[in-house]
């Protein structure tokens, strides 16, 4: 059976100062009808370019789709017209990001705000929309939705606004639900409800997901497959649990070992949390023949200042960009 959304060698690049850069590079994975799937990797990795460049929104003049294909239902939307992704975006791809007050208009209630969107992608009358749109908060659980749907973003608490924006992302029952950070500033409690939701509502629709963070713990909860992103290319994937059980990349072992409750539950004994040294390197140095993750890596040799790691193939489907995964 073919995969919902395959993309292949996915080469996308910007226009900097310094010249251009690809921030992601040769990114390959598939998603199938009703998974999930998370991006993980600290911040400047590329997590968030590739979820723009799946809804067809990169920055104008400055980014673009230089290389690879994003085959969504048999059709490469890297090939579409504008007009075909409008069509796209919203109704078949949606998409929760990362700060709903900055997502939301101000001037506008939630609820035209989220009949807006059924009005565009399915063309409903204005009554029609306004009560869907009521429907719909009902569904994600905002209390007395009737009375709330006439209130503006700044009246709602900060896990209600991202709940009317996964409203707004499921409102056309899309078949990909990409979610960018989306319990970024909610507390722990907020967050444990904002997983549930989507899990929820991922089993009563089939919608697939792909979940985008830098949080491992969130991967672990809600994921069934995971990418490793670093400097804009794949450095891991393959299912949760292999790899958190058995990592084969020193940057997916540094993730791990942050995490308090994924390392009690993997060493019993006591053990003392570490931080992956050093910093994303700069955009200036994506690209290069080498292992980009070599200068914070302890286990790094000349070998891999020399070129860049193949991907390898291990049991359960992971794959490892290590020239030492082999040795794990």
């Amino acid at each position: 059976m073919e995969p919902l959304l395959k993309v292949e060698n996915l080469r996308i690049e910007l226009a900097t100062r310094d010249g251009i850069a690809p921030v992601i590079d040769d990114l390959t994975f598939s998603l199938g009808q009703g998974e999930s799937i998370s991006f993980v990797g600290e911040s400047g990795c590329g997590k968030s370019m590739t979820a723009l460049g799946l809804m067809g929104l990169l920055p104008e003049k400055v980014g673009r789709i230089a290389s690879g294909k994003i085959i969504f239902n048999g059709e490469d939307l890297t090939t579409a017209s504008e007009k075909r992704m409008r069509e796209i975006r919203g109704n078949e791809i949606s998409m929760i990001f990362q700060e709903p007050m900055t997502s939301l208009n101000p001037v506008y209630t939630i609820g035209e705000q989220i009949a807006e969107v059924l009005r565009a992608h399915q063309g409903l009358g204005r009554k029609a929309a306004w009560n869907s749109a009521i429907e719909l908060l009902d569904a994600v659980r905002i209390p007395n939705a009737q009375r709330r749907v006439s209130d503006y973003p700044f009246q709602m608490s900060g896990g209600q606004r991202q709940r009317v924006m996964i409203a707004m992302a499921l409102a056309c029952e899309p078949k990909i639900l990409i979610a960018d950070e989306p319990t970024t500033a909610l507390d722990v409690t907020v967050q444990a409800q904002i997983f549930d939701l989507l899990r929820d509502l991922r089993s009563q629709t089939s919608a697939a997901i792909i979940l985008i963070t830098h949080d491992m713990g969130a991967v672990a909860e809600m994921a069934e497959r995971m990418i490793v992103m670093y400097a804009g290319r794949n450095a891991e994937q393959g299912p949760v649990e292999q790899i958190i059980d058995h990592p084969r990349h020193p940057y997916t072992r540094g993730l791990i070992s942050c995490v308090p409750h994924i390392m009690a539950e993997l060493t019993p004994e006591r053990h003392e949390l570490t931080e992956v040294a050093g910093i994303v390197p700069s955009l200036r140095e994506f690209g290069k023949n080498q292992c980009l993750f070599a200068s914070r890596c302890t286990d790094a040799t000349q070998q891999c200042l020399d070129a860049r790691p193949p991907e390898m193939e291990f049991e359960h489907g992971q794959r490892s960009a290590c020239w030492h995964a082999k040795d794990v």
